[in-house]
């Protein structure tokens, strides 16, 4: 890594859990794609923003490398310099017509989102959107989930965006990858390599696992019991009754985009002892009640899971670093300090799990797997979700694109064929929640809007004083 800290995932070779996003796209449904989309004060200069995009490649050297799968997707795809890039097949800008707003551009994201990458291609896309009311701007950012997770894509985000309008002269200026890296053949021999050494490692380490396993039997004995009873807990179902109201699935995305104060988001959480993500949860749960309530279909629970952070302070900025835990939502619980109490313990529980990194317990098995066969392993288990839902750090200071300020940034990550995934980042003092639905699920869309407003209301009462209400942007 340099010293700016943006030569992330400098690695060409995927990781497993990587390769499985990458190869479970066999199935349409399990699309790895996510799109930030920026609400800007201004157009950003356009000549300015290519230069910064051609910077940021540089930069970040894998916006200019494409996937390379080797000869009968035998072993672990590579990245490889994509030998015809040019930044205009990545770089667009369009404009909206008079009089359409915030409402065009989330349609404008969804079209992205659900048009496929050219997989001869690296796998991101920019979108400058103008015309907006009062001179305003959207950048969307569209990125394949096997370039990064959700934390490392707001890391990104934030070495590489401006901390004020003027351009920084003084920034590094990186060549562009030079070696035209590794072909499909070059990736296979890879792999046969890899393998190789992995068996010649397997005697040294039975040797060890026995001398440990007869230094004290009784004990490992204990340990391998109590991991695979972990293992079973972690990736088997968590026993939640699906909702029968969001039983269809559909292959269409829709988005929903709320905002509120952070500051008195996190005085309400910490009114009941609390933190920001056990208010958030509760909240989204409260909002799917509201929304089944009012559609005449109350029920007890609903299945949904949450992405947990395996980063650690010595974990390079970028990549994928994720665990998966799946939970059962509890619908009945109207109190949301009771709900916010039952969501703490259950995360405590499952973070405690010796087996709690399911993603890495399965994906390197999976890896193996032809990409149909993966899709199919890998939807069995996302595809019975009601709620997927993840809540990010964001960038806390004031930044800058091309000369314009990013006001708020709203995320939408993959829906693996849940229902909804919706995600919330932390902009300035803002909340930015973007909501992924599927609307064969959740069909009526205003609806479930004004149920995600409220449902954030029922936690912001927990907290001091009359804070501001969420707003829906439209």
């Amino acid at each position: 890594m340099s010293e700016t800290g943006l030569r992330w995932a400098d690695a060409d070779e995927m990781s497993a859990f990587e390769t499985m996003m990458w190869r479970a796209e066999a199935d349409p449904a399990l699309r790895s794609t996510m799109v930030a989309v920026a609400d800007l004060d201004a157009v950003p200069d356009w000549s300015r923003l290519v230069d910064a995009h051609d910077w940021a490649t540089r930069m970040v050297p894998r916006f200019r490398k494409r996937v390379v799968e080797p000869p009968l997707g035998l072993g672990a795809p590579v990245w490889s310099p994509d030998p015809d890039f040019h930044l205009d097949r990545h770089v667009r800008r369009l404009s909206v017509p008079a009089g359409e707003g915030w409402s065009e551009v989330l349609r404008i994201a969804e079209h992205l989102a659900l048009t496929p990458f050219d997989r001869e291609r690296p796998p991101w896309e920019a979108v400058l959107v103008e015309g907006l009311p009062d001179g305003r701007a959207a950048y969307l950012l569209k990125l394949h989930h096997a370039t990064t997770d959700g934390l490392g894509s707001v890391q990104l985000l934030n070495g590489l965006l401006n901390r004020s309008r003027e351009t920084d002269r003084d920034k590094p200026q990186p060549p562009p990858p030079a070696d035209a890296g590794p072909g499909p053949w070059a990736a296979l021999g890879r792999q046969v390599r890899h393998d190789a050494e992995a068996l010649a490692a397997v005697p040294v380490h039975m040797v060890r696992a026995v001398g440990s396993a007869l230094r004290d039997p009784i004990a490992k004995a204990r340990e391998a019991v109590a991991f695979g009873l972990s293992a079973i807990r972690v990736i088997g179902d968590p026993g939640a009754t699906p909702s029968p109201l969001l039983a269809p699935r559909g292959p269409d995305w829709r988005f929903v985009s709320m905002e509120m104060p952070f500051a008195p988001f996190r005085a309400a959480a910490k009114a009941v002892g609390g933190t920001v993500n056990d208010a958030y949860l509760a909240a989204l749960l409260g909002a799917f009640r509201l929304y089944h309530e009012a559609l005449g279909s109350p029920t007890d629970t609903i299945r949904m899971s949450i992405p947990v952070s395996l980063r650690s302070e010595d974990d390079a900025a970028g990549g994928n670093r994720i665990a998966s835990l799946r939970l059962t939502g509890d619908l009945v619980e109207k109190d949301p300090a009771a709900r916010m109490a039952r969501i703490a313990a259950d995360v405590a529980r499952g973070r405690a799990e010796p087996a709690a990194d399911d993603v890495g317990l399965v994906s390197p098995l999976l890896a193996r797997l032809p990409g149909s066969v993966m899709a199919a392993v890998a939807g069995g288990v996302t595809k019975g979700n009601d709620l997927q839902a993840s809540n990010v750090p964001g960038i806390r200071e004031e930044v800058y694109l091309a000369g314009a300020k990013v006001d708020r940034m709203f995320p939408f990550a993959p829906r693996p064929g849940c229902a909804a995934m919706i995600t919330m980042v932390t902009h300035g003092d803002t909340c930015c929640l973007g909501a992924n639905i599927d609307p064969a699920a959740i069909t009526d869309r205003e609806l479930f809007g004004r149920c995600l407003v409220e449902g954030f209301v029922e936690v912001l009462t927990l907290g001091p004083g009359d804070p501001p209400a969420p707003m829906l942007r439209r």
